[in-house]
């Protein structure tokens, strides 16, 4: 099983660079696993408070579980990844079942914040993109996506996104094989890594 890790910052491309080489790759090969999909559940917070959880620090993830998982699809058994909303900042009762494929790819933000987690993949990957992009990106998607004003996402983004940003993520950059400059819009990147994708599981058949 060949595991990658794939961070960067949020709005950095991350989701596209993912969706780009799953399309170059064998249909049925490869999973995907969120580091979104494992925020702590947060139904015992007052729905009120639930809002002012900081979300960018690693604090907020269920890593133990997220490796836990990981293990577990290398032992070639299934998992239930939890299914988290935004909307609410809790878990859904539903899960996702994930079965074990010849080729993981874990996407977050913190995936290489976490040494434990760090040591599972095998290719570590930083997705980097200039910070007035990703912000242009991240008021596109909270207003879209989770529902949130412009004001509320410019007010987090300089409360949080950018401090944790700086603090975790962007210090992560040093542990990865391969940084990814403009993210999706990276054709040669994606097309080097799905080469060598294609070569693991052409070895691996």
């Amino acid at each position: 099983m060949l595991i990658i890790g794939i961070a960067g910052g949020t709005g950095s491309g991350k989701t596209t660079v993912v969706k780009k080489l799953i399309a170059q790759l064998p249909e049925g090969e490869v999973a995907v696993l969120s580091q979104d999909s494992y925020y702590k559940d947060n139904s015992h917070i007052p729905p009120e408070d639930r809002q002012k959880i900081n979300f960018d620090h690693p604090n907020a993830i269920e890593w133990d579980l997220l490796i836990k998982h990981i293990n577990m699809l290398k032992a070639g058994k299934s998992i239930e990844e939890p299914v988290y909303s935004y909307l609410t900042c809790t878990r859904d009762k539903k899960t996702k079942t994930i079965l074990p494929h010849k080729v993981i790819i874990v996407e977050g933000i913190l995936v290489l914040t976490v040494k434990e987690l760090r040591d599972l993949f095998d290719i570590k990957l930083f997705v980097y993109a200039d910070d007035d992009d990703r912000l242009g990106r991240v008021i596109e998607r909270d207003i879209a996506e989770r529902g949130r004003t412009v004001k509320k996402v410019l007010d987090r983004y300089s409360k949080v996104v950018k401090p944790m940003h700086l603090q975790f993520i962007e210090p992560s950059k040093s542990f990865a094989d391969l940084i990814i400059p403009q993210g999706g819009h990276n054709k040669v990147a994606i097309d080097v890594l799905s080469a060598i994708i294609k070569k693991y599981l052409n070895e691996n058949k």
